[in-house]
């Protein structure tokens, strides 16, 4: 049940003068006073004993706890926080980089289970499993018609590397019911999304997350782009709001020369602690880039910071979030977890990048989202300048500190003025349900299109772009992209080759007009 703050208060007893103990009026039972020491480290303990053991009705001690550690980290800054045990698991895993299961990635419509696509070489396309399938029973688990949470779905996918379960599903094209037997395996979560040569020499490497694979997945990704005749690196950052610091180090180490400062960190008691780069490093020549904007955080923000500050490359977008805050886990035996600010990080020059919280958490989440309406994103001028001395860099260059990477080309964003929800709805989930649904009409109907035919059926006219027009209305967003033809027709098209195809055609697609890659060809 919910306790209302309003049953509990701290009852004071006071000796007044004249010798009245106002005490006598409260009905404690003689071996229970809680009456104790003044110690403020002891209150909280004593206070659940005292709930636990006097107050009238049951109540759920765990409950009360976790709100009580809730409030608490909320009165330090907004990255000290706790962790509900289901949200750990699912942090934990994520970061991973991989997990066990069946290698689908999967859509509910009209309450089935639609397959969008399979997993490269993994084990649904190995059994068979095909893009428009609908799952309708993992083994004898019914999963259509249920509106079954996707946590409960993802139970019946994952399990024992190598445990098998049967599938029976619909294939709309052949109007066929199929059983199909599938042997569970790892499965991958990337945190690189496309490793491709953009031109002859050009390396273009998408990081969305720092994960605990990102620098493998990362030194793959650019040595076989070397081997390809790759001179120059872009790294995209955009929308990456970071992960593992030492990932992000890892990196900066490859394209740094020994002995170059990447990063330290500075505690309360005043414990530095300063990372350097390595003698390794498989791209310590050669131009470097990096793509960041409002989005872009914490270990994102140490890798440009490095970059930038030490003159080995140029940063390329919008200012970045502005998250230079350390913190430490502590996990709990429940499967909960802290995590506690202990210290900051500082950019080689010494520039600390975090953003004020002074006027608490909720205007601190609410200033990415201002900066739409300030025109930062549409405007160089509109960055406020911030209140932090200027740094100079070994050659001269002046960087700025207290509220992320300021780049040193800026590119705006690239929709009108005003259109913040535009935006989000490219980002979320709404397009790729779109096309999903677009293809499960008629998949026939691409099935024998080379890639570039396949593009020239999108682009050729503006059908799809006036159905999503259609499709966004009908889910009561009221939203006019007309004045945003050109990147919704773009991003469009590119969704139609992540989902034909893979996430690098998708990349592919989407970069051949990109504003920020524009200005570095430029």
């Amino acid at each position: 049940m919910k306790i209302n703050s309003k049953y509990f208060a701290i009852l004071i007893f006071t000796v007044l003068a004249f010798g009245i103990l106002l005490g006598g009026w409260l009905n404690f039972p003689n071996q229970h006073t809680y009456l104790v020491k003044n110690n403020a480290k002891n209150k909280l303990g004593k206070i659940i004993d005292f709930i636990d053991n006097e107050y009238v009705d049951s109540i759920n001690n765990d409950t009360i706890i976790n709100k009580a550690i809730i409030n608490l980290l909320d009165q330090l800054d907004p990255h000290s926080v706790y962790i509900q045990p289901n949200k750990q698991v699912e942090f934990a895993e994520n970061m991973k980089g991989d997990f066990v299961g069946i290698g689908v990635n999967f859509y509910i419509l009209n309450d089935s289970v639609a397959i969008v696509k399979t997993l490269e070489n993994g084990p649904s396309e190995k059994a068979g499993i095909k893009a428009g399938d609908r799952i309708l029973y993992a083994d004898q688990t019914k999963l259509f018609g249920r509106k079954l949470p996707i946590d409960s779905l993802f139970s019946k996918f994952k399990g024992i590397e190598g445990s098998e379960v049967t599938l029976t599903v619909y294939r709309k094209s052949t109007h066929k019911e199929l059983k199909i037997k599938i042997k569970r395996g790892i499965i991958p979560i990337k945190s690189v999304d496309a490793a491709i040569l953009f031109n002859k020499h050009t390396a273009y490497i998408k990081i969305n997350r720092f994960a605990e694979n990102t620098y493998d997945e990362f030194i793959k990704a650019l040595t076989r782009l070397k081997e390809m005749g790759a001179k120059s690196l872009i790294i995209d950052l955009r929308n990456n709001g970071g992960g593992y610091l030492n990932q992000a180090v890892f990196i900066a180490d490859e394209l740094l020369k020994d002995r170059q400062l990447i990063v330290f960190t500075k505690s309360k008691k005043g414990v530095t602690k300063k990372i350097y780069a390595t003698k390794k490093g498989i791209f310590e020549s050669g131009k470097v880039i990096l793509f960041i904007n409002e989005n872009s955080a914490s270990a994102s923000e140490i890798l440009a910071g490095a970059i930038q500050d030490n003159d080995r490359g140029t940063i390329v977008g919008r200012r970045s979030y502005g998250k230079g805050l350390v913190q430490r886990e502590m996990d709990f035996e429940d499967g909960s977890a802290v995590r506690l600010t202990i210290a900051r990080y500082y950019t080689p020059t010494g520039r600390s990048i975090q953003k004020t919280y002074s006027s608490g958490n909720a205007d601190y989440y609410k200033e990415t989202g201002s900066r739409f309406n300030n025109g930062e994103l549409y405007h160089k001028d509109s960055i406020k300048t911030p209140i932090t001395p200027k740094y100079k860099t070994p050659n001269g260059r002046v960087v700025y500190g207290g509220g992320g990477i300021v780049p040193d080309i800026f590119v705006p964003i690239e929709l009108e003025h005003g259109n913040e929800n535009s935006v989000n709805l490219l980002e979320l989930g709404v397009l790729s349900n779109f096309v999903f649904e677009q293809l499960d009409k008629d998949r026939g109907a691409f099935t024998n299109l080379t890639f570039d035919q396949c593009m020239d059926k999108i682009n050729s006219s503006d059908l799809y772009f006036n159905l999503f027009q259609k499709y966004i209305l009908k889910y009561r967003m009221d939203l006019n992209i007309k004045n945003n033809k050109a990147i919704v027709k773009r991003y469009l098209s590119a969704e139609f080759a992540g989902q034909l195809y893979n996430e690098s055609k998708f990349y592919e697609v989407l970069l051949k007009n990109d504003a920020m890659m524009k200005a570095v060809i430029k």
